[in-house]
């Protein structure tokens, strides 16, 4: 593994990775957790991408998240990608895509022999990581499944729920967080997959979303669609109060009834995803550009 200087904590290791892009991605490794008294040889690994409407979050924030994930039974890697305004669309999802591929030829280090890779994510992580995924399968790249938690994926912010949360105002944190992340670049496919006009053959999706979420019914209507698309999804609706998705960024939380139950849920997704993944070979060099490039799209 590439690292400089990793800080060690008992639970996880920050690292500094060489993945191609021509500088460095910090990331946080979270040592899976095991459900009983020891590891299988293998386990599920990861990619987790924070939330913070595209122009905050980091590693720290999210580490609720990233803690729930490894308590479900996985290795997971966190990524601190890049953040608008500075560095609007396509920037994160180009970290992001460069670190797939980085843990694409790591995976068996990581997370044992036979180990396979999903994408996760909060808030405008989870929209991260459900345009990753997309395309993951526009590159034939092996993805096991998405993770999507209170994922923020409608940029028209028209949502019933995100109204009656009295947000969506052009000043909002979220509209803001839309309006920096965009740029020039409208619905892009990538970017909003919600509007994506080709869901099929995507990884199977878990999208948990909860009563008293703003960001309860566009999760819902993703997961529609991609059901209508032929996509495997397990929907998962959380009664109130969670207080999501600001309850994602305190650990807390996890405390919390809900955490629990997304918990239990999480573990047996992945562990049922795992049990059906064959073991993935390395990808063809054959499999295309290094990481998305802006207006250009089979979605």
């Amino acid at each position: 593994m590439n690292t400089i200087a990793p800080t060690r904590t008992a639970a996880w290791r920050d690292h500094q990775v060489d993945a191609g892009l021509g500088e460095s991605l910090a990331v946080r490794v979270h040592a899976a957790v095991a459900d009983g008294a020891e590891l299988p040889a293998r386990c599920p690994l990861v990619l987790h991408l924070p939330g913070g409407a595209f122009i905050g979050g980091d590693l720290d924030s999210g580490l609720p998240t990233a803690r729930l994930l490894a308590e479900s039974g996985s290795v997971v890697v966190s990524l601190d990608y890049p953040k608008a305004p500075a560095r609007p669309f396509p920037a994160a999802l180009q970290a992001a895509a460069a670190l797939l591929r980085w843990l694409l030829r790591m995976r068996c280090r990581l997370a044992g022999t036979g180990s396979a890779i999903w994408v996760a994510g909060e808030e405008a992580g989870a929209n991260l990581a459900a345009g990753l995924a997309l395309w993951a399968r526009d590159q034939r790249l092996p993805l096991a499944g998405q993770l999507l938690i209170s994922p923020l994926l409608d940029p028209r912010m028209a949502s019933a729920s995100l109204r009656a949360a009295g947000q969506g105002c052009a000043d909002c944190t979220i509209a803001r967080g839309w309006h920096a992340f965009l740029g020039r670049e409208g619905e892009h496919p990538y970017a909003a997959p919600l509007y994506a006009a080709r869901l099929a053959h995507v990884a199977p999706a878990f999208v948990a979303v909860a009563e008293d979420d703003p960001l309860r019914d566009e999760g819902l209507a993703y997961a529609a669609a991609l059901r209508a698309a032929g996509v495997a999804v397990q929907t998962q609706r959380l009664a109130g109060p969670t207080g999501w998705p600001q309850a994602l960024t305190r650990l807390a939380s996890l405390q919390s009834p809900w955490a629990a139950e997304l918990r239990c849920s999480l573990r047996a997704f992945l562990a049922e995803g795992l049990a059906c993944c064959p073991i993935v070979r390395r990808p063809s060099r054959r499999a295309g550009p290094a990481e998305p490039e802006a207006g250009a799209s089979a979605a």
